[in-house]
């Protein structure tokens, strides 16, 4: 009888329950705003209320007279400490780069710009203190779309920015060679689009804690932060100029992020300034009034596109002239956003001959605007979506039709798209178009659209379409760097295992959780790859001072990226586990068999020693091969041969109310193509989430300015969140493309619900109104906006 090895229990693939759950549901989670240290101060922010002026005066004595008061600070005696730096500017052109200072310093540009700051026994003493300061301030001209700030005589921000122009940017083919394109093209369609300004409303808004210890003259920051490592570099290397190993950050349970908490703030390096010289750690917590003021805003693009085609819809060319608004100054990593994220992925699953995309990034009095989930990617999908409907409006060619006669085909992977991004890795778009189309019944919901309208329906029906692709696990280094895209830095990611005596296990990521469940998809795939129990496997991460430097959880990299670190780790352990093995069993090592955490000679399953065996032999190391070091452990730093290209496609089927412009998603549709799938429930609730927030950008988000730079939708009162009874169910499935990128085949997903369900959403509502003769709308889609539109077709 031939002895056999049990099967593996595998654990890719498996809905696993998140670990990370029951302390955040049962209100055991450590925010941010929970840490209370001994002795600690608090601190609050006096903000401008005017969106441009010069500060011709700031009075704080009765301020620092105020009971509780520790502290009362202006820009000037923060003159000294550098401004924060922009860290990804625009690679091949001149970026004019204006960062805010930790408080404001001479001229404000926003309203909301920290003017100066109050430290305090208490939050409560801090805020009444402010109250006492007095700003003399002599208000300029304002201006806060980027249309009017690029016209001559608009109001100037900065000196070097001449015309508010921060960046001047292009890419694919030349102009003029677009424009023949254009004009040989049988069909030729053109638009303007409004890709409107967001405020992303994280669960929890942005904070820090500074604490500097003069003995060891080391600073300790705590921060809801989703990159630390990135952040203690700047803070160290950039901004206090201090020793980077005398920095560490934490960062905390982080109550969501979707890549506003990314980004360097004044408050970060502020806290550890002012805990250093008031000589006790020192707290900021921003409401949420602040969060929408000044932290970070997305999207906010105004583009012109014209499309060639053939009368049987295929595209041959388009051009896109975009002005993206960046707000008063550069945020961390905003310049990347339009050009390389947005500009490099314009041509979307299509394969179109001729491309010119010409970016320019604008300053105005607003808030920064920087990357919010998906980053670009979903201002370019909505351009690309948008021309396939405008397109299949123009020819007579059913919209689903259009998608396929211009999808890159499977033969054509890797693919250049011929506008400066790297190959896609893989693609097959046509079966996840197929498999949506099938799943919402296409073919019967246009015969009932047929019908209603012949019969003169109040419930206008329409059916949108949105087939995506983006770039997830942004890398390589050489590729997004200096030498490339202009990134300031690499963005290779790192991991460590470690298998103790006892066979249990810790990993450490520099990765960055803020709600997507690493500590169990990480522990699942260490788990599946070194066969010890899922429940032996302990995930470590966010503190600097205990995990190897990792650059952060956005751009969908943290499996991609940091999980091939890990993976990589995984089989560094297995091979030095086959080594010891080998010398514990008498056998060659390439005769060792590793499966299923045991080792064993081939044929000889009966004999095999465990992993707990091996560890525990790898740490007494009583008897270990020549030359061979104690422990059982491996460190990797993966930096990836090329970015990942998730893709899918997502239909809304939606009614209109024609005598109020009330939409109500009816059905929702979405099959993506993530690459393999370590945990299906993870994957379906990032889908669940990034599809409601695409959702609420097409039908009720959008931050609005008065014309003075007041933030009108500065609370929840006043800027649409929508609830979820305002949401459909969602009906979900994948297709299944792999990526030979990263050893597990996987490609990302934790934006591509945002991506897809915008455009979906707004194709539906167009195609609703396409009857009377409307060809596009400005988002978001209110009752109002839509009954106008109904109005102005039928007047």
């Amino acid at each position: 009888m031939t002895a056999t090895v049990e099967s593996p229990e595998t654990f890719i693939g498996k809905p696993i329950r998140r670990r990370e759950d029951p302390k955040l549901m049962t209100g055991d989670g450590n925010f941010l705003d929970d840490i209370k240290l001994p002795g600690m101060a608090y601190a609050a922010i006096l903000r401008s209320p005017v969106a441009h002026a010069t500060i011709r005066g700031i009075d704080t004595s009765r301020a620092k007279a105020m009971p509780g008061v520790v502290g009362v600070f202006t820009g000037e005696d923060l003159a000294e400490v550098n401004p924060l730096p922009c860290a990804w500017q625009a690679a091949g052109v001149d970026n004019f780069v204006n960062t805010p200072r930790l408080l404001a310093l001479g001229e404000v540009h926003q309203v909301g710009d920290p003017v100066a700051v109050v430290v305090a026994e208490s939050v409560y003493q801090a805020n009444d203190a402010l109250e006492a300061i007095e700003v003399d301030y002599d208000e300029l001209p304002v201006v806060v779309d980027a249309r009017e700030a690029v016209q001559p005589g608009a109001p100037q921000l900065h000196e070097n920015a001449p015309n508010n122009v921060v960046l001047h940017w292009t890419c694919g083919k030349d102009a003029a060679t677009v424009d023949q394109a254009l004009a040989d093209a049988e069909v030729r369609v053109s638009q303007s689009i409004v890709n409107q300004r967001l405020i992303p409303t994280a669960m929890e808004p942005r904070g820090s804690i500074g604490l500097y210890d003069p003995g060891t003259e080391e600073y300790t920051l705590w921060a809801t932060s989703q990159a630390p490592h990135v952040h203690k570099l700047l803070i160290a290397a950039f901004i206090l100029g201090v020793p980077e190993q005398k920095v560490r950050v934490i960062a905390p349970d982080v109550g969501g992020g979707f890549g506003s908490k990314i980004f360097m703030y004044f408050d970060m390096p502020l806290m550890l300034w002012l805990s250093k010289h008031l000589g006790r750690p020192v707290k900021y917590f921003e409401d949420r009034t602040e969060n929408y003021l000044h932290t970070t805003h997305g999207r906010d693009h105004h583009t012109d596109i014209e499309i060639g085609a053939t009368k049987e819809g295929q595209i041959t060319a388009l051009k896109v002239t975009t002005l993206a608004n960046l707000g008063a100054y550069l945020s961390t990593v905003a310049p990347g956003i339009p050009t390389t994220l947005y500009g490099r992925m314009i041509a979307g699953c299509y394969k179109i001959p001729n491309i010119h995309v010409d970016v320019r990034g604008v300053y105005t009095n607003t808030a920064m605007v920087d990357a919010y989930r998906g980053a670009g990617r979903p201002e370019a999908a909505f351009i690309a979506e948008r021309v396939c409907d405008l397109v299949a409006d123009a020819t007579g060619v059913d919209p689903a039709e259009v998608r396929r006669r211009n999808f890159i085909q499977p033969v054509d992977f890797p693919y250049d798209t011929g506008i400066g991004m790297l190959p896609y890795d893989s693609g097959n778009y046509q079966p996840a178009l197929d498999l949506a189309l099938q799943h919402v019944g296409y073919d019967e919901l246009l015969q009932e659209q047929a019908a209603r309208r012949a019969d003169g329906s109040n419930k206008l029906l329409g059916v949108g379409i949105s087939s995506y692709v983006e770039v997830c696990g942004i890398a390589p280094s050489k590729w997004i760097g200096l030498g490339g895209e202009g990134w300031g830095a690499g963005l290779w990611e790192s991991s460590q295992v470690r298998v103790y005596l006892t066979g249990k296990v810790t990993v450490t990521t520099g990765s960055q959780p803020h709600g997507q469940g690493h500590e169990t998809t990480f522990a699942q795939l260490a788990a599946d790859q070194l066969g010890i129990p899922y429940d032996d496997i302990e995930v470590e991460h966010s503190d600097t001072k205990g995990t190897p430097f990792g650059f952060g959880t956005y751009g969908s990299r943290s499996l991609a990226v940091g999980g091939t670190a890990i993976y990589k780790s995984t089989q560094k352990v297995i091979e030095k586990a086959k080594l010891l093995a080998a010398h514990m069993l008498e056998a060659a090592p390439e005769d060792i068999v590793y499966e299923n955490g045991r080792a064993y000679v081939k044929g000889s399953p009966e004999l095999a020693k465990t992993i707990q065996d091996i560890a525990l032999q790898a740490h007494v190391a009583y008897d270990l091969p020549p030359g061979m070091e104690p422990g059982l452990e491996a460190i990797t730093y993966h930096d990836p041969p090329n970015c990942t290209f998730p893709f899918g496609t997502h239909v809304c089927v939606v009614e209109v109310d024609r005598d109020t412009g009330e939409v109500e998603i009816v059905r929702y549709v979405a099959v993506d193509d993530v690459g393999n799938v370590i945990n299906p429930m993870i994957v379906d609730g990032q889908l669940h989430g990034g599809i409601a927030q695409g959702i609420a950008q097409a039908l009720y988000e959008g931050a609005v300015y008065a014309d003075n730079g007041e933030l009108i939708t500065a609370t929840m009162n006043e800027y649409a969140v929508p609830k979820a009874s305002m949401l459909p169910v969602y009906e979900l499935d994948r297709t299944v493309t792999t990526t030979d990128v990263n050893p597990m085949g996987v490609k990302g997903a934790g934006e591509a619900g945002t991506i897809g369900s915008t455009p979906a959403v707004a194709n539906a509502v167009v195609d609703a109104l396409s009857h009377l003769g409307v060809q596009h709308l400005d988002m978001p889609y209110t009752p109002e906006r839509v009954w106008r539109a109904m109005q102005g077709a039928t007047a």
